[in-house]
């Protein structure tokens, strides 16, 4: 099983953000071909306190790399892709991650 891993900082505007995600990201997301599961979470600190660098994290599962990537170049992954430029641009970081 693989995994996608989006980490994004912090929004502007927190509200926006979170009204954006949930209303408009996320079911683009849950429409990927190949999607097992997504959990999302919003970061509430970090050891040793201080500013965690991240607001928000989701994680998007996949049975294999090559299911990742079709979702991603499929015309759900693509609107995703472009959704997720207009709300939250430079604030985004993907990473792929093989699940132990």
């Amino acid at each position: 099983m693989v995994k996608l891993v989006a980490l994004y900082m912090q929004p502007p505007d927190p509200a926006a953000f979170d009204h954006h995600y949930r209303e408009t990201h996320l079911p683009l997301v849950r429409k990927w071909p190949g999607l097992r599961r997504v959990e999302t979470g919003k970061v509430t600190g970090m050891p040793g306190g201080g500013a965690p660098p991240y607001y928000f994290i989701a994680e998007m599962y996949f049975d294999d790399e090559n299911g990742l990537r079709a979702a991603l170049r499929s015309p759900e992954g693509r609107a995703a892709g472009d959704d997720v430029q207009r709300f939250a641009s430079g604030l985004v970081s993907l990473l792929y991650v093989q699940v132990a």
